[in-house]
């Protein structure tokens, strides 16, 4: 078979040669312009980032933090979802559409009346596809140090010491 191949093109005639050598290089050149062309038309969000870090805290402090993001597709954006993993872990989110290359923000609040290491999660759906986005929350809340709210005793004529 290998033989074979080679007389053939070898009887070819020049015109024959000419258009096999370009049909395969327009084959090749559309496969390679094929592989560039993944552009996805639509809305993208494209995160500033997926870790939302409260790092260590103290009890009571405050419980908001957030998250930038940025419209990088070619149509509005638009937020349909954005769920805690539980009722202490609440996202705001804007309702409105985001025009692509805007920017905005996403608002997590934790409960921080809650003591001790945390990891939540919190989910959001759009309309860029099927896949969720998954933000990482987590941190550590210690325990507020008690402030005397009533002086100490000290020492007077009724009570000795």
């Amino acid at each position: 078979m290998l033989l074979v191949l080679p007389n053939f093109i070898i009887q070819m005639n020049i015109h024959m040669k000419k258009f096999l050598i370009l049909s395969l290089f327009a084959c090749f050149a559309f496969g390679l312009t094929a592989q560039d062309a993944k552009t996805v038309d639509g809305p993208k969000m494209e995160m500033e980032t997926l870790d939302v870090d409260y790092g260590t805290i103290e009890q009571h402090s405050d419980p908001v933090r957030k998250v930038s993001f940025t419209n990088t597709g070619t149509e509005p954006l638009v937020i349909k979802n954005a769920r805690g993993s539980c009722g202490c872990t609440v996202p705001i989110y804007p309702k409105e559409p985001i025009l692509p290359g805007e920017s905005e923000v996403i608002e997590i609040r934790y409960d921080t009346k809650r003591i001790g290491p945390f990891t939540k999660s919190v989910k959001i759906t759009t309309n860029a596809g099927d896949e969720k986005i998954v933000l990482k929350v987590h941190g550590k809340v210690l325990k507020q140090e008690d402030e005397d709210s009533v002086p100490a005793a000290s020492p007077n004529m009724l009570s000795p010491k």
